[in-house]
């Protein structure tokens, strides 16, 4: 693995007009349910752990009572909500959340740390107590797991790491996003000569030689902020 000189990094420390917006959108013990908890506080959206879960498209709810949410992250906010998940108030949350209940096949109990698996809008969520026992405090942390999503590395940070140019970058990300060389050619208009040619790069400039290689690394690298 390579890495951009410190004259390429100072020269990237933010990203380009075009990448601006396109950062996207893991078992634990009790422990790590508690001090989760603690982060889901009004300091939360400062906590650098939670920052992490988003990053890696993972979503966390606490509710108050099992029913009512009182924290709720960017990515949880989406996967309930869709694209208005960030201008909803804590009360529609909690009904989009109630109505992602009803759709399990089995009625779910909420334990202290519980995992919920989605996979499209139709289909019933999987439910999973890691810890089953109650709550001492009442209050239940849910995280949210989607298997659709396409996790985005920050494009700045794929920049400074493999000190990949402004079109591999783009190249990039789109591969993340799950679309194949020969689409990207036609929907942007390239030919498919300048496509291998930047795909060869980004290649290079990460040491992967297959495209499914290329879109692991990513994936792991879509947690660094």
């Amino acid at each position: 693995m390579t890495f951009a000189s410190s004259h390429a990094e100072a020269s990237l420390r933010s990203p380009p007009p075009f990448l601006e917006g396109r950062r996207p959108p893991p078992p634990r013990s009790r422990e790590f349910s508690s001090s989760l908890a603690d982060a889901g506080s009004r300091d939360a959206p400062n906590h650098p752990a939670l920052g992490a879960l988003d990053r890696l498209g993972c979503g966390y709810l606490v509710l108050a009572d099992g029913r009512s949410v009182v924290e709720a992250n960017a990515t949880a906010r989406t996967l309930l909500m869709g694209a208005a998940g960030a201008s909803r108030g804590l009360e529609e949350i909690s009904r989009a959340f109630r109505r992602l209940m009803d759709r399990s096949r089995t009625r779910p109990t909420l334990g202290a740390l519980s995992w919920v698996v989605v996979s499209g809008r139709d289909e019933a969520p999987l439910f999973v107590n890691q810890t089953p026992d109650p709550p001492a405090d009442g209050r239940c942390l849910v995280m949210l797991l989607d298997l659709d999503a396409h996790l985005q590395p920050n494009p700045s940070m794929l920049q400074r790491m493999f000190g990949l140019t402004l079109a591999e970058t783009r190249l990039a990300l789109l591969l993340a996003q799950g679309e194949v060389p020969m689409e990207i050619a036609r929907s942007r208009r390239l030919s498919r000569t300048t496509v291998r040619s930047q795909l060869a790069a980004i290649f290079a400039k990460t040491q992967t030689r297959r495209q499914a290689e290329l879109v692991s690394l990513l994936t792991r690298v879509a947690v660094l902020p």
